[in-house]
């Protein structure tokens, strides 16, 4: 790998308003758990040493992968922007709704207003609505215009971000009371969120070509650039060619090993979920029929 800081500024590497962004994220989740459930909501539970473990990790991974030096390696290797997604829309949202306590969510969803929002929560809707976002993004055409437009850019990726969180909430509910999908539906639900996300994952490691001119034209890949970097970007052409001067792999190279990192990351956190949950009920299973039988006692 080249050393970026020969070519990239700090800020451009490491993006600190992001950063104080994310510290600023961890100083009010501390606070919420702390003062703040003292004074609202003192016989509720304090937050586990598991759960602050879990969402400062996510902040971290999130500060990396859209703001730290993930953030512009994505830019410049599809392999590192599958790497990219994957954290942010496989990993994170689990270790956040986990690390976040229950009161928590309670106290952020007790209002009326979202019980008119209800059927969005539905699991089919939630499981075809991420899947259908992440597949859509990486239709070439679709890729290329969101990677190049930075509003767009934005948008899109906080709606698949807001997706993938309630697609993970029916799997992983961090409210006991709002958990509605047995053991045995959650991992059909699991099981069918695998499936869904091969077509894009087989599109990109099959593909007889390089599919995405974010990675593989010059003008395309310095217009993106500019979500990293500010002012004019067109010098980076002129300067080093391309993409190309940054992926040693190349193009085609780089585009399946970067579906292939996602298909595994996805088997790998699908498979965990999985034998978590079977777990969970296993254990529930042989707990009940542990139980004295009212009858023959």
């Amino acid at each position: 790998m080249l050393d970026l800081n020969k070519y990239f500024s700090f800020a451009e590497l490491w993006n600190p308003m992001f950063l104080f962004a994310m510290i600023g994220v961890v100083i009010l989740y501390y606070y919420m758990i702390g003062p703040w459930r003292e004074k609202h909501a003192p016989s509720e539970q304090a937050a586990t040493l598991k759960q602050k473990t879990l969402f400062v990790g996510a902040i971290v991974l999130v500060y990396l992968c859209h703001g730290g030096p993930f953030n512009l390696l994505g830019h410049l290797m599809f392999t590192f922007h599958m790497v990219n997604m994957s954290i942010s829309y496989l990993i994170v949202p689990p270790m956040v709704l986990l690390g976040i306590p229950a009161f928590l969510w309670r106290a952020a969803f007790s209002a009326s207003f979202w019980r008119k929002l209800r059927l969005f929560m539905h699991p089919i809707v939630t499981l075809v609505l991420f899947n259908m976002l992440f597949s859509i993004y990486h239709v070439p055409m679709v890729h290329d215009y969101v990677m190049t437009n930075f509003t767009v850019h934005r948008l899109y990726y906080v709606v698949l971000f807001i997706t993938a969180f309630m697609m993970w909430w029916q799997i992983a509910c961090p409210v006991p009371e709002w958990n509605k999908i047995t053991d045995v539906k959650k991992m059909a639900y699991v099981f069918a969120n695998g499936v869904l996300l091969t077509p894009a994952c087989a599109l990109i490691i099959f593909s007889d070509g390089g599919m995405y001119a974010t990675y593989n034209d010059p003008q395309v890949w310095a217009t993106a650039m500019g979500y990293c970097m500010s002012g004019d970007t067109s010098y980076l052409i002129g300067e080093f060619g391309g993409p190309q001067f940054f992926n040693k792999l190349g193009v085609m190279d780089d585009q399946q090993l970067g579906g292939i990192v996602m298909k595994l990351v996805q088997e790998l956190m699908y498979g965990i979920i999985l034998a978590y949950i079977f777990k969970q009920w296993f254990k529930r299973e042989h707990a009940e029929d542990d139980l004295p039988n009212p009858e023959t006692a």
